[in-house]
């Protein structure tokens, strides 16, 4: 070929399909380092080149994290909720039955002798409420006799002199003004008064009656 020949050009290599893949693989591998670098700048030292949102996401993951860590390792300081129906026996408790049947039956008696009280016996009165002072029908003898010898039952007896009154000659009478405002004509209040009376100064009637015996007054 002469010196002055124009020299051909070569042509440019065609890319083969073994090149593509190396570049890929290089970009590749370079936005992941970056990516990588980035998450190590972020939840290493809380910024990530200045990128605000990116930090403010980190610390939004990592607080909940700390919290329930730290919620973890402190011990449950909080005292056992207690439910009141816990205690509570089932109304199908025999026991608890037989009780709500005696209460029952209290009440019942209570307002029967509430209701009769006008035209009620007052010694039958009397007789049906020794149980609520905790005695049997084995001290109504001596509660008879006492109050018989008393005022004979009577509700409005009054003693003159001594300004006692009623069946339990309460002196003065509105002392038993605690067992009711109806004091001065109900026999029920003035019989409750008095076993009241009876029970916390003798104890029982037959002791009431004894002292009577003794001293002529209770």
């Amino acid at each position: 070929m002469s010196k002055h020949a124009a020299p051909r050009h070569r042509k440019a290599p065609e890319r083969t399909a073994l090149d593509v893949p190396r570049k890929a693989v290089r970009t590749t591998v370079l936005f992941g380092g970056l990516a990588a670098a980035a998450t190590g700048t972020v939840v290493g030292g809380g910024l990530a080149l200045g990128n605000e949102p990116a930090t403010l996401a980190a610390a939004t993951v990592t607080a909940p994290l700390q919290q329930g860590a730290s919620a973890a390792a402190e011990p449950d300081r909080r005292e056992p909720a207690v439910s009141r129906s816990s205690d509570r026996r089932a109304a199908t408790d025999p026991a608890k039955a037989k009780a709500l049947a005696v209460v029952a039956q209290s009440q019942v008696r209570a307002i029967a002798v509430t209701e009769d009280a006008a035209d009620g016996d007052p010694k039958a009165i009397a007789s049906a409420l020794l149980g609520d002072f905790g005695w049997d029908g084995s001290q109504f003898g001596c509660l008879d006799k006492l109050w018989t010898r008393e005022s004979n039952w009577n509700v409005h007896a009054h003693n003159a002199s001594s300004g006692a009154h009623g069946i339990p000659q309460s002196l003065p009478g509105s002392k038993m003004a605690s067992a009711g405002p109806d004091w001065e004509n109900n026999p029920v209040t003035q019989i409750k008064w008095g076993l009241g009376y009876i029970q916390g100064r003798y104890g029982s009637p037959c002791n009431a009656w004894g002292h009577s015996e003794s001293h002529g007054w209770y």
